[in-house]
């Protein structure tokens, strides 16, 4: 079965269509030019981009034991000559002929009884649901699945779904698995793009305390890798790489048989110690061609020669590590990391080897913007003839680079109206508020600081009284009062103000978050919910959905704006979008396929939201529908590392 991505409707593996919706089930949209990209090709025939579906195969064939052959290893290099010459670029490692190989097989690595390939794969059909997949997805609505070994999943794919779930994004993601004959193969999430680990603590603007809390972040791994009998996966250096929120990763799992590759790092025995993460600080300290702090060169040296024997001494020695460098920053005036709202916490959220009671390290960094983008859309529908929404974006960056010093300066105002009132009405109230809030903030928004909440609420109260004075003017009464809805996002560097008035919403996404609607409906059914009334007999009342506010029909006394104050703390995405986007659940129901992708800088936020707003038009079409996507990305604060 093909799913298909916009409407999940399920169709027959040779549809080139979708039965339901139309959408194409061959190609796919580049995310830099827009051009069509068939699925069987790599990269964008217009721009060379790289467009479509990559997995990382492991490939791994079993040759016999140690005692069936006199000479095993000549044995495994003369099998995994063969093997690779059956496979070539062009080939297929499969025999529905889905994954196709793009690279030469080589370097295969041996232990006994066995041989591994690594190879990149080519999805030519992504929209064909793996067993992996539908294992995952029924395991989510808490259906009985069979158990992975009935069904003859691979050992190593039973790994990676054990931990899936436990530290994302951690772990890659696993994709596919299957035996066939003597040889396994596993796919999985492709991060050879992703940073090494080693290249940011070589890096001479990392600070001691980043360093500090990757150790820290590798301590939470051993903790779940040791209950899949995985802890090699952390002990090789080259397998360590950290995602675009400088978190760590790895880019592979290795089991307690495949440890004949890895580096010294490794102990021979299935049983390792802490002292192995010892060994492994050290050799990154070495690497890093610079003075750490004293207090991490001694944590290492007592892990090496026992002195911390057990996990939770370790967590307390870090804990204590982490407070005494804050003290110590504190008291120098010449540092710029500061105890305020300014700085991400960086703690443990999972851990299970100690008391759950216990205090938690809490490692402080402040934070940067590292890039601004942004993009917005308009669409009237499919069956309005003129659209009323309006929206408006003014932004302004400044950049400062030094050999040891890059600093972004972002200022950005976002606002989107929802208008009613008819032809010569809703439009020109919703316009009105975007021209008169977009005038009121660049004569009142000068500095370096988000305005106040005042400062907000009388810019909003501002565009009320412009479009209440049309109405009086006009002499319009009832339903023939101009209006619209307001929802309106203003960023500082890394700080947030949003403020709403009516239906029209902001969601916020992160990777480790997931989606959230920041702002509360202004209608009837969300006043009735406040009031402690059920959700299901508030949106009952045949007046549910009606606004309990909106800029323009009343005066300033009716119209009492919500205003949240927020900092970002790892790459975002915000979405602003009136209710022809946002109902029926389309965001919710759609933000892993249209939103998470787009936290990626290489991805297309003009295309992106055109597609967002294409999938609304199929679910939401009665309506306007209109979306401004805001992506910002953050790295730890370098200036006051220097």
């Amino acid at each position: 079965m093909l799913i298909c991505p916009h409407c999940k409707f399920e169709n027959p593996d040779d549809n080139k269509f979708c039965q339901s919706c139309g959408t194409s089930l061959t190609n796919k949209t580049c995310s830099k030019c827009g051009a069509d990209v068939p699925f069987d090709t790599q990269y964008c025939q217009e721009c060379g981009t790289e467009s479509n579906t990559i997995w990382l195969a492991i490939i791994t064939q079993t040759i016999a034991t140690a005692a069936q052959v006199k000479d095993e290893k000549l044995l495994q290099v003369k099998a995994a000559q063969d093997y690779s010459k059956k496979l070539t670029i062009g080939s297929f490692i499969d025999r529905e002929k889905r994954y196709q190989i793009l690279e030469p097989l080589s370097n295969p690595e041996h232990w006994p009884g066995k041989t591994q390939f690594l190879v990149k794969v080519l999805d030519c059909q992504p929209f064909q649901i793996s067993p992996i997949e539908a294992i995952k997805e029924n395991q989510g609505k808490s259906l009985v699945v069979p158990s992975l070994s009935i069904i003859g999943i691979p050992d190593l794919a039973q790994s990676y779904v054990k931990s899936q779930d436990q530290l994302p994004p951690t772990i890659p993601i696993i994709h596919d698995a299957w035996q066939q004959d003597n040889i396994q193969f596993v796919l999985i999430e492709d991060r050879s793009h992703w940073q090494p680990l080693i290249d940011a603590w070589q890096d001479h603007n990392t600070h001691p305390l980043q360093r500090l809390h990757w150790c820290y972040q590798m301590l939470q791994l051993w903790t779940l890798l040791e209950k899949v009998n995985c802890l090699h996966s952390l002990l090789n250096i080259s397998n360590l790489c950290l995602d675009d929120d400088q978190t760590l990763g790895l880019k592979r799992l290795y089991t307690v048989n495949s440890t004949n590759n890895l580096s010294d790092n490794a102990d021979t025995s299935n049983l390792l110690s802490i002292k192995a993460l010892g060994r492994l600080w050290h050799n990154l300290c070495l690497q890093s061609q610079r003075t750490e702090l004293d207090s991490i060169v001694h944590m290492i040296g007592d892990l090496e020669t026992g002195k911390i024997g057990s996990l939770k001494e370790l967590k307390s020695r870090l804990e204590q590590i982490s407070e005494e460098f804050q003290t110590e920053i504190s008291t120098d005036s010449s540092t710029h990391l500061q105890t305020d709202s300014s700085l991400t916490l960086l703690q443990d959220q999972d851990w299970e080897s100690v008391d759950k009671n216990e205090d938690t390290p809490t490692i402080i960094l402040s934070m940067q913007l590292r890039s601004l983008e942004e993009a917005g859309r308009t669409d009237v529908g499919r069956q309005r003839d003129h659209n009323e929404d309006y929206f408006g974006i003014d932004s302004n960056q400044h950049k400062i680079e030094l050999p040891r010093n890059r600093n972004l300066r972002a200022k950005g105002l976002y606002i989107l109206c929802d208008g009613m009132g008819g032809h010569a009405g809703g439009e020109v109230a919703s316009e009105l508020a975007v021209s008169t809030l977009k005038q009121y903030f660049q004569e009142h928004w000068t500095g370096d600081e988000l305005p106040t909440a005042e400062i907000i609420t009388n810019g909003v109260l501002l565009a009320n009284q412009a479009i209440y004075n049309l109405n009086q003017q006009g002499s319009r009464s009832g339903v023939g009062r101009m209006g619209t809805t307001l929802v309106m996002l203003l960023v500082q560097n890394t700080k947030l103000a949003v403020t709403h008035v009516g239906d029209s919403r902001l969601y916020h996404f992160t990777r480790k978050g997931g989606i959230k609607q920041v702002t509360t409906d202004h209608e009837v059914g969300q006043r009735e919910i406040s009031k402690g009334i059920e959700p299901n007999l508030a949106y009952s009342r045949p007046d549910a959905y009606q606004l309990t506010q909106a800029l323009g029909p009343r005066d300033i006394n009716f119209v009492h704006p919500d205003i949240d104050f927020f900092e970002i703390r790892e790459d975002t995405l915000l979405l602003l979008a009136s209710d022809g986007l946002s109902d029926n659940d389309v965001v919710e129901n759609n933000y892993q396929t249209h939103l998470a992708p787009l936290l990626s800088s290489s991805s297309n936020l003009e295309i992106g939201l055109s597609d967002l707003i294409d999938l609304a038009n199929e679910h939401n079409g009665h309506d306007n529908i209109t979306g401004i996507l805001v992506r910002l990305k953050v790295s730890p604060n370098q200036q006051s590392w220097q």
